[in-house]
């Protein structure tokens, strides 16, 4: 009877070595499919952050070290000087956030609209949002731009958000009809028996439940305006912005300039990302309707 029990026990203890091992596996996959994806993303970053504070002999060479060997400043010293990031990272600061705040309060009525209209008329209304994105920026840049030279626009932060919002909002209108597609009528018909109006229930009730989406697209239309170059080009006849400067220091051929600025407009780019992190939950508007 011990030898039956000790083998009884000796099997029990394989089936539940091989349950945790099958429980493990695919948590151990997602860790490595997440460490290969957070190096790939870093890695990019690491380089461009080496490359600014490295000194040209150390770069400029046949096999260059991968790791940071007498690191200079001298390069952000002469980026950091108030006439050429001042001014440039101003502008962007504002046009990015002017911009987005624009997007969202601009898109998030239409949407909501959009999303409550019969499922060919949405599709419909979808299809000729997304039609206006096929053309390319240069070819919209350069109307605008004779356009807002007549209007006095030119070299001037809201020329250049009103400028951005001809691409974003489309993408905007997009994800925030997503949004409130997923948002039971319900809750409208229970707000409004409650005594709220459509406009005290679209802001005490949807907007909230919305937050996470609209968190989503502001963001998207914040790195938009961010990062473009091409209205910026068009229209900053005198003024720069930070992707500008980047892009006329490339053009004169100075890596280590270019690389300085890449990891300025990297910084904002984690900053806003990691603010907006706690509203950006796939489980925060599931959660919300459940309630």
């Amino acid at each position: 009877m011990n030898l039956v029990g000790q083998r009884e026990r000796k099997g029990s203890d394989r089936e539940a070595a091989f349950g945790i091992g099958r429980r493990l596996a695919p948590r151990a996959a997602i860790a490595a499919v997440a460490i290969f994806l957070a190096a790939f993303t870093i890695l990019p970053l690491y380089i461009l952050f080496k490359v600014s504070i490295s000194a040209p002999q150390e770069v400029m060479t046949a096999h260059p070290s991968f790791w940071i060997q007498n690191p200079t400043l001298e390069h952000w010293a002469r980026i950091l000087q108030p006439g050429n990031l001042v001014g440039p990272a101003t502008h962007s600061l504002v046009v990015a956030t002017g911009a987005a705040i624009l997007a969202v309060v601009i898109a998030a009525p239409a949407s909501y609209v959009i999303s409550r209209l019969p499922r060919g008329w949405r599709y419909g209304v979808i299809l000729g949002l997304l039609f206006t994105r096929m053309f390319p920026d240069v070819a919209i840049a350069m109307p605008i731009a004779i356009t807002f030279l007549r209007l006095g626009l030119n070299d001037t932060d809201l020329g250049l958000i009103l400028a951005h919002l001809v691409p974003i909002l489309p993408f905007v209108a997009w994800i925030l009809v997503g949004t409130f597609e997923v948002i039971p009528r319900e809750l409208e018909e229970a707000a409004q028996v409650d005594g709220n109006g459509q406009i005290g229930t679209l802001l005490r009730v949807v907007f909230p439940l919305a937050a996470p989406g609209i968190a989503v697209a502001a963001l998207f239309a914040w790195l938009a305006s961010w990062n473009d170059l091409v209205y910026a080009i068009y229209l900053f006849l005198s003024e720069r912005t930070l992707p500008l400067m980047t892009y006329y220091f490339s053009n004169r051929g100075s890596v280590f300039d270019t690389a300085t600025y890449a990891v300025l407009l990297t910084i904002p780019v984690l900053v806003i990302t990691l603010a907006l992190q706690r509203y950006i939950q796939a489980g925060t508007l599931s959660g919300a309707v459940k309630g």
